[in-house]
């Protein structure tokens, strides 16, 4: 048997490693105040990472992501939604090396807080 043949056994990802990369990823954006509590019915508690502004699921190997989002003033949503889904795909492509099916971004609100002022 070559090293090619023999398997040097099987890697399995937590579904909350993937809620982690989605949410550094998504609070590492410009334009994304936070999460956004997720909303909708009982099933959401069923699936992971529910309160944290995400849901993951993972079907025939293939990543599946819900995230809720409040963006920060100013922003162009579309633009900022569109830089999401770029972003947790390569993620996740990069560093887990799954497949990703669709990313849908929820956008829940917009923060109008003032702006701190930095000295």
């Amino acid at each position: 048997m070559t090293d090619q043949q023999r398997s040097l056994g099987k890697t399995t990802i937590a579904p909350d490693v993937l809620t982690t990369i989605v949410r550094l990823t998504v609070l590492g954006i410009p334009g994304v105040s936070k999460m956004a509590p997720v909303s909708g019915s009982v099933d959401r508690w069923l699936k992971s990472g529910a309160s944290e502004g995400v849901i993951i699921s993972v079907e025939n190997n293939i990543v599946y992501a819900d995230i809720y989002v409040v963006l920060r003033r100013d922003v162009n949503v579309r633009d900022v939604g569109r830089l999401i889904q770029s972003k947790v795909t390569r993620a996740i492509s990069e560093m887990v090396g799954m497949e990703v099916g669709k990313i849908n971004v929820h956008i829940e609100d917009i923060d109008y807080s003032p702006e701190e002022v930095v000295r």
